[in-house]
């Protein structure tokens, strides 16, 4: 008869080590598998079961180490980290790679009429703001208002970039033409990101010491956090949006497509699917999910309540957001 499960397994933290590239990028690879959004309610309430049992030192009969971590990847695969709440499905950095590689494919694909550039944008910026808020940091809730100013903003944003890009674009040649949709999801993701998650940035997120005692919240730390997200998201768009239209641009001028004009979206997509698949993951894994910095860059009066509290404490922590 097996042995049970030992309780001593740390399933607050990942499996891999995230002090490296290497054990982050497995993390992501596990968080980011697209096969998690066909996860049915049932098998979602399961996992969440067995790790909520777990972590009050009830061990499910039978339960092995690989599935303990399994249960544990599909939990965090659909529940926030910090508020516990189910995240809506597209929201999810699971469907990530399916949602992204079909919009980016059509925005690249149809990107020379001024009612594409706007319908396109509208639905990435729609998708974004989605994402933005499922994945913010913090267990503090976010307004309508707050909600819809980021949402306009960064749908304009993205519209009036994309359309001035193009306006300049017909003086170039048709291959620097294409670059015209990344160049409007860059500049929408400076001005989605830190929008969607103003109230951090005012009211500041929560931090804690490395034994996860929550010690206040610090705008600071939020400045931080966004700003790491806002680099691994472009840098996630790059590869999909960098490496199609040098591919598109010679299949294009190829007999296949010119015969059939209309595979130029599905290939177009495809190829943006399969830069997302490693794109998105090995971006998450640029920076820490866990960040952290030192208690002399918070607010000076956080820094005093903090050495007053707990004079030990040199770094504090705190869960950027993806």
């Amino acid at each position: 008869m097996a042995a049970e499960l030992s309780t001593s397994i740390n399933i607050k933290e990942p499996r891999w080590d995230q002090s490296t590239f290497v054990g982050r990028a497995k993390h992501f690879f596990t968080v980011t598998d697209p096969r998690n959004i066909l996860l049915s309610d049932a098998q979602l309430e399961k996992a969440r079961q067995i790790i909520h049992n777990y972590k009050q030192g009830i061990v499910t009969p039978g339960l092995t180490e690989d599935e303990l971590w399994k249960a544990k990847y599909i939990f965090d695969s659909a529940f926030h980290p910090d508020t516990g709440e189910k995240m809506i499905l597209i929201g999810r950095m699971s469907a990530q790679v399916p949602m992204n590689m079909t919009i980016t494919g059509c925005m690249m694909t149809f990107y020379k009429t001024t009612p594409a550039v706007v319908f396109w944008q509208w639905i990435n910026q729609s998708f974004n703001a989605i994402v933005n808020y499922t994945n913010r940091s913090g267990d503090a809730p976010i307004t309508v208002n707050q909600l819809g100013t980021a949402y306009v903003s960064a749908t304009t944003g993205a519209v009036v970039t994309a359309l001035g890009l193009n306006a300049l674009s017909k003086h170039v040649s048709p291959l620097l033409g294409r670059f015209v949709p990344f160049a409007a999801v860059a500049a929408a993701n400076c001005i989605n990101i830190p929008l969607m998650r103003q109230r951090e940035l005012k009211h500041g997120i929560p931090i804690t010491d490395e034994n996860d005692n929550r010690l206040g919240e610090s705008s600071k730390a939020a400045q931080q956090a966004i700003t790491q997200v806002v680099i691994s998201r472009i840098l996630m768009a790059s590869p999909g949006m960098a490496i199609p239209p040098f591919l598109m641009n010679t299949l294009e001028k190829k007999a296949f497509l010119k015969r059939f004009p209309w595979m130029s979206a599905p290939i177009q997509v495809s190829l943006v699917g399969f830069c997302l698949v490693f794109a998105t993951p090995l971006c998450c894994a640029l920076f820490p999910q866990k960040s952290s910095m030192s208690v002399s860059r918070l607010e000076p009066e956080l820094q005093e309540k903090i050495r007053a509290s707990h004079p030990g404490v040199e770094r504090v922590y705190f869960n950027k957001g993806l």
